[in-house]
């Protein structure tokens, strides 16, 4: 269970994004598994397609904030029970494909699925993979520090001595007073760096959703902003849930200091925060890279990897897929 199976993040999800004509709700989310929903598109216009997919995720038709860590069962069942209840919600409904994204690689449910597929005889496929990062906090921030490369330590800790030569240095959490002039600043500097907004108007008001709701299953936003003489200089789009700190999103100000990674000082800020409270035991980077080098890496001391699936089981399906590559 992770904060993405939460009913905050369902929810608000499905009320943002599943309100399409070609998506139907076929099992709801329970604050511990991802929903299931059938959306019917046709490949290349012609032939009709209907594709089993989790809540929170969108293989072809949508672009929104990415939902990790999917799952299909509580985790209580394993083994051939495990293999059992999955293979019964697959076979009570139809479905041309399946897409499962961000599965936790090595999990018994890709085995399952794996199982399933060579049982039925349907085609099996990893369709992407990619890395996700965090930080154990349980022990001491000094020792975490410890670890680190020079490097890393100096961009993460050390150059703190150098930003707070510049002025005083203050963070807040934007939440719950003014999120409003958070999401405006990520914007803003996501548009200086990506020549992009972080967030538009459908994804800002799924946020807002997400966060006045998570708070009733005992999670706690936190809208992070550094500022430097009361300049926001860098913000982290953080949520503790469940003694993780999932880190959402993150920006900067990019021309501040030519010797300082204003992101990567906020993010010890926060680590150590995280290190310090004692009901919290991982600062989560989650998945993906920076633009320019993969920062979680050197900074984190757990990797995980997700992977999203495809099971087909039409023969003539299976031949289509595979020549589009």
């Amino acid at each position: 269970m992770s904060l993405f199976q939460t009913k905050a993040w369902q929810s608000a999800w499905w009320e943002t994004w599943g309100q399409q004509k070609s998506f139907r709700l076929i099992r709801k989310w329970d604050g511990k598994v991802s929903g299931l929903y059938e959306s019917t598109y046709r490949l290349k216009g012609l032939l009709p397609i209907r594709s089993l997919q989790f809540v929170g995720t969108s293989h072809r038709e949508l672009r929104t904030p990415r939902t990790e860590y999917n799952t299909f069962c509580n985790g209580t069942l394993t083994g051939a029970a495990l293999v059992t209840a999955m293979e019964r919600v697959l076979e009570r409904h139809p479905w041309t494909e399946i897409v499962f994204n961000d599965l936790l690689g090595g999990s018994e449910e890709v085995s399952a699925l794996v199982t399933i597929a060579a049982t039925h005889r349907w085609a099996f496929r990893i369709i992407a993979s990619d890395d996700g990062y965090a930080v154990a906090t349980k022990e001491s921030f000094k020792g975490y520090l410890a670890s680190l490369g020079a490097n890393s330590r100096r961009r993460l800790y050390n150059r703190r001595r150098l930003l707070e030569s510049l002025g005083e240095v203050h963070l807040e959490n934007l939440w719950p007073d003014n999120p409003e002039l958070f999401f405006e600043t990520l914007n803003r500097f996501h548009r200086a760096r990506w020549d992009k907004n972080c967030a538009n108007e459908k994804s800002l008001a799924f946020h807002m959703k997400f966060l006045s709701r998570v708070e009733e299953e005992h999670g706690k936003p936190l809208l992070s902003v550094l500022r430097c003489n009361n300049e926001i200089v860098s913000v982290l789009y953080n949520v503790w849930y469940c003694g993780v700190v999932y880190n959402i999103q993150a920006g900067f100000e990019e021309n501040f200091h030519n010797k300082l990674s204003l992101g990567s000082l906020h993010l010890g800020y926060a680590i150590e925060e995280a290190f310090n409270c004692p009901v919290t035991q991982k600062f989560d980077f989650l998945a993906g890279e920076g633009k320019n080098e993969n920062y979680k890496s050197r900074f984190a001391t757990e990797r995980y990897q997700f992977i999203s699936v495809m099971l087909v089981k039409s023969v003539l399906f299976r031949a289509l897929y595979w020549m589009r590559g």
